[in-house]
């Protein structure tokens, strides 16, 4: 079953707006929705192996000078995600959503203080 279609990302300051993401792809375990200018996508995928895998990653995509030549423009893009690695039994949909529940509070307490010392290089 895929998420509803489409989906949006609203995006802060520097990059403030909302983009819409209507679905793009559907696979076996898998959906992609994209913006309209294909700088903006969703991926949702889940895989089956010995342990099960659940993705959910959002990718950027921006056209910037490029550092040594200022006068070409290239694309750079940078993605964010997070996996869910789980065995195939073991652990209930309400246990999952509360160990989720609990990262979640951990890289958005402090005005997503973790997360910013994370990108700033930080461990």
């Amino acid at each position: 079953m895929s998420f509803a279609d489409p989906q949006s990302v609203t995006f802060a300051a520097p990059l403030a707006g909302t983009v819409s993401l209507p679905r793009v792809t559907t696979g076996k375990g898998e959906s992609q929705y994209k913006s309209s200018d294909g700088l903006v996508s969703l991926t949702a995928k889940n895989l089956y192996n010995k342990r099960t895998r659940r993705l959910l990653r959002l990718d950027y995509t921006k056209i910037a000078a490029d550092v040594f030549q200022p006068e070409i423009n290239v694309s750079k893009g940078m993605a964010c995600y997070i996996v869910f690695d789980e065995p195939t039994v073991g652990f209930t949909n309400a246990e999952k959503i509360a160990i989720y529940g609990g990262f979640k509070g951990a890289i958005t307490a402090s005005t997503d203080l973790l997360v910013s010392k994370l990108v700033g290089g930080e461990s």
